[in-house]
């Protein structure tokens, strides 16, 4: 059982005859079986007083080697310099335990003695608290005899919960590890006392997620390594970017490996220290995740939590920021590209064309195997003669070809083919007399033909669009298949008389191209599906059962009516062939649009050697850091909202936002980490979340797994089965859940002052302004689809379209250091049931400051704490709280890395309290 002690002193004799002592009680532990003594904890500085009440209790977690017989020894100190640790000793005393486990009201009172045992020097009293209890008056014993102005706040230490505590069960401790858990008790406006606990926890994520990505990295450059390969003869010149493309790739795999494995080697802690942040291969890996929970316990009322993720911002800090961050160097770069790609003798693809390139590879990737599977289950259903089958089936099959046609209905991939084409040797234009643009004499150099002259530096024409699955109107139209016994479809002549290639030939390289052959082929994968659609209405109209309702039949019967009715065979051997002509159109399309889209990103990256896979490692690097963070986050607010069914269906109806508060400044480097961490949050809009029923309720079950490409990915999160069970049947079946992230920053150090003043803050309000859009919307998305009761209740009722209208005007006023612009955001982003992240360089001061403030804030605003109490309880988080247990955690000494004038700088609602900060390396 956790045990907390509180601490109070009588009669302080101090060094000086007239002075009050600045009392401190450094607590130790005896153990009685070794007899050494180990320092344990130490309370806060109460300045000035000979009866002074410590606001911060130690605590003895249950895993704590201590027994009834355990010594503990008090020992008070005079300090007289806070900020030189300069203290003299005053006296100490030492119980046991059991002694107090056996006491009156859980109670002692012990004298202090001086160093030789002889002279009392005063009374400490050490009182048991059991945390859990709220009952008004509990702590009167406590504080009866204090001066009022005492009477503001208790404080405990632990690094474990309350036995009925939600935090520490099994799901949670699957993924959240090393609690740190602090315990305040704050008196309201009415003289009541709240109950809140600060629990701060590392996140598994923070390692197993990027590990997870660098692995996908590597699947993915392999893949296109070997795609690159499959692209056949090429003529020497794109031969040789061919080479140069798959040699830089291929480097990039080998340090992407050499990362993984050194992350494998990894062991202890789950967060990477800020003092770490520019090693090389901790690179992918979030600065200083952790999660922080605050939660509050009022008498007769509901307990509140409430969340936040904490984390150094997502930016790449081994590779630095001389250059600028990826916002700035990925505008630089496509700027460049296109005098590259006249250097290179490429066709200029915008990032747009690239990412429909590689959307289009992973569809025809992902549907044709769908495809080949479900045209199987047609046949298999069609031997079994189920007419219910074969029309689901049917259905299926007929949706997924249309989809896959869908995704090729683009002339990106027309042109492509074309540039393919006139890539290979022996390359024969249609029309010899006339010259390409940019062709020098150089007969096996890639150039645009006559079609795709306009797309130098510009995007292709978009063909018209039309449903899915059908042609378009330049097409041949859609035939109707009277050759149902199996015979496959003639292909038509076109109207120059000449007969197109058949399927089986390659794209040719000898001859003259034909421009129109891939809109042949691809028409043909619908008509192929229209045969087979034709074919089983035709099974229909033979099917002897009336109204289609199957009913046993014995094998004889079923025999005599296959024979009667059937004269042309079974339904499996009339469809077979048109089943097989089928998946030969869509593996033939696949071969030739995978071929035009890898060729695509071959000009794409030859024209981006060798800048373009340096830009690529650095995102790769930026994303990981923040999807470690998104998917923590995500975990942490899922588990929290399991059994609220309001959450859970907005979580399906429309996704959560995920709110990012950074508080860098936009001078010297931390400019290029808020342009890093801008694309950052930016891409997390490409992830989506699938929630899993675990295969057991093991913690290595339990984790989340990230499965996809760098255009998309998805985190799946599994549930035990109990759990699974109580969500709603949208998200068991399935379903995507989205994530809408926001970033809002506002600098509040002295380099910020300097940039108000001297520098450039179109960037920060440049951020503020697309997010505050970006969150506006999700609003009006969220207000169209989900009632008002789904969201949470909180005591400020102000209505969420007044907080959006105030922050929309707080993001357009020119104003300094407008810290009201984050407050907001933080606000609306709990009232909309979001997930709330706090950043600066590391997360380990500002954000400390931050979080702090935060707190205390909704501890004034929605549990009425006294006004008069808002500034000691907001000093008693930062000097005793989790925040500085964090600064010990990372750099190992209990100082904010601030100095005086840094702080001058600073908002005073900022300021850590006197003797917290000082110079240290962080």
């Amino acid at each position: 059982m956790t045990s907390h002690f509180l601490y109070k002193c009588r009669d302080l004799i101090g060094s000086g005859r007239d002075r009050k002592p600045n009392a401190l009680v450094q607590v130790a532990v005896i153990d009685p079986r070794e007899q050494y003594l180990v320092s344990h904890a130490c309370t806060e500085i109460v300045e000035g007083s000979r009866d002074p009440l410590f606001l911060t209790g130690v605590t003895f977690p249950p895993e704590y080697p201590a027994s009834p017989e355990t010594l503990v020894k008090l020992t008070v100190y005079d300090v007289r310099d806070k900020a030189r640790d300069n203290s003299s000793f005053l006296g100490s005393a030492t119980f046991s335990v059991s002694d107090l486990l056996r006491s009156k009201d859980d109670q002692l009172t012990l004298n202090l003695r001086s160093s030789d045992g002889v002279l009392a020097v005063g009374t400490v009293l050490v009182s048991r608290v059991n945390m859990g209890e709220m009952e008004e008056g509990d702590v009167d014993h406590i504080t009866a005899d204090v001066q009022q102005a005492q009477k503001c706040t208790l404080v405990c230490e632990s690094s474990q919960a309350t036995p009925n505590d939600k935090d520490n069960s099994p799901l949670t401790g699957a993924v959240f590890k090393n609690p740190v858990c602090k315990v305040y008790k704050f008196q309201t406006v009415d003289s009541k006392w709240m109950l809140v606990r600060e629990q701060m926890e590392e996140c598994t994520l923070s390692f197993s997620i990027p590990r997870q990505l660098l692995h996908l990295y590597i699947q993915e450059d392999m893949r296109r390594i070997q795609e690159l390969r499959d692209l056949g003869e090429l003529s020497p010149h794109w031969d040789n970017l061919r080479k140069e493309v798959i040699g830089r790739y291929g480097q990039v795999i080998a340090a992407y490996q050499e990362t993984l494995a050194e992350l494998n080697k990894i062991t202890g802690p789950s967060f990477k220290p800020s003092c770490s942040k520019a090693q090389r291969y901790l690179e992918f890996i979030p600065i200083n995740l952790h999660t922080q929970r605050m939660r509050v316990t009022c008498p007769r009322q509901t307990d509140a939590f409430y969340d936040v993720i904490t984390v150094g911002a997502p930016a790449a800090h081994f590779q630095g920021f001389k250059g600028g961050g990826l916002q700035r160097l990925l505008s630089r770069h496509e700027a460049e590209k296109k005098s590259f790609s006249t250097a290179y003798q490429c066709i200029y693809y915008s990032p747009e064309h690239t990412a429909k390139a590689q959307e289009v590879l992973h569809s025809v990737g992902h549907l044709q195997p769908l495809i080949s599977g479900l045209a199987d289950q047609l046949l298999q259903a069609a031997q079994q003669h189920s007419m219910a089958g074969l029309r689901e089936a049917l259905k299926t099959l007929a949706g997924k070809t249309e989809q896959f046609v869908h995704a090729l209905k683009d002339e990106l991939v027309k042109s492509a083919l074309l540039a393919l084409h006139a890539a290979q040797p022996s390359y024969v234009t249609k029309n010899q007399n006339q010259t390409l643009p940019g062709h020098q004499g150089h007969s096996h150099q890639d150039h645009p033909s006559p079609s795709q002259r306009g797309q130098q530096g510009q995007s292709p024409p978009q063909n018209p669009g039309h449903s899915p699955g059908q042609p378009s109107a330049t097409d041949s139209p859609v035939v109707v298949c009277n050759n149902v016994d199996g015979g496959s479809q003639t292909a038509p002549i076109r109207e120059d008389g000449q007969t197109p290639l058949k399927r089986q030939d390659s794209i040719p390289c000898h001859k003259e191209y034909d421009e129109e052959e891939w809109d042949r082929v691809w028409a043909d994968v619908a008509k192929s599906l229209n045969c087979v659609i034709a074919m089983v209405d035709k099974l229909q109209e033979q099917e002897p059962i009336s109204n289609n309702q199957e009913q046993p039949i014995p094998k004889q019967v079923l025999a005599d009516v296959i024979t009667s009715h059937n004269p042309e065979g079974d339904w499996r051997e009339q469809l077979c062939p048109l089943v097989v002509r089928l998946k030969e159109c869509v593996a033939e399309v696949v071969v030739r649009a995978r071929r035009a889209m890898t060729f695509v990103l071959l000009q794409e990256a030859a024209c981006s050697i060798p800048q373009g896979l340096f830009l690529k490692q650095r995102r790769d690097v930026v994303f990981s850091q923040a999807l470690a963070a998104l998917a923590c986050g995500f975990v942490m607010r899922l588990y929290a909202g399991m059994e609220d069914k309001g959450f859970l269906r907005q979580l399906h109806l429309v996704g959560l936002v995920a709110q990012f508060e950074s508080l860098l400044s936009t001078y010297s480097e931390e400019i290029g980490m808020l342009e890093d961490m801008e694309v950052g949050i930016s891409d997390l809009h490409r992830v989506a979340f699938k929630i899993t029923q675990a295969k057991t309720d093991d913690p290595c079950d339990l984790q989340p797994v990230v499965i996809g490409r760098r255009e998309h990915y998805t985190v799946e999160v599994p549930l035990p089965r109990l759990a699974f069970q109580m969500l709603p049947h949208e998200i068991k079946e399935g379903k995507a859940l989205q994530v809408y992230p926001v970033l809002f920053n506002v600098g509040i150090n002295e380099q910020q002052t300097i940039a108000d003043r001297f520098g450039d803050i179109s960037l920060q309000e440049r951020i503020n302004q697309r997010n505050f859009e970006i969150l506006d919307s999700y609003y009006k998305s969220l207000s169209d689809k989900v009632p008002s009761e789904c969201l949470p209740c909180f005591q400020t009722r102000t209505d969420l379209k007044d907080l959006l209208g105030t922050l929309g005007q707080n993001v357009v006023t020119k104003k300094r250091k407008n810290v009201e612009i984050l407050w907001l955001a933080g606000t609306i982003c709990r009232r909309l049931n979001g997930i709330r992240f706090t950043s600066c360089k590391s997360a380990k001061d500002r954000t400390s400051m931050s979080v702090t403030l935060e707190q205390c804030a909704l501890l004034r605003d929605e549990h009425q704490l006294n006004k008069d109490y808002f500034i000691r309880a907001l000093d008693c988080m930062r000097r005793e709280g989790c925040r500085i247990e964090n600064v010990q955690k990372n750099i190992k000494c209990r100082k904010y890395a601030f100095n005086m004038l840094q702080l001058m700088a600073f908002p005073k609602i900022y300021r850590p309290p006197e003797g917290t900060y000082g110079k240290v390396d962080s």
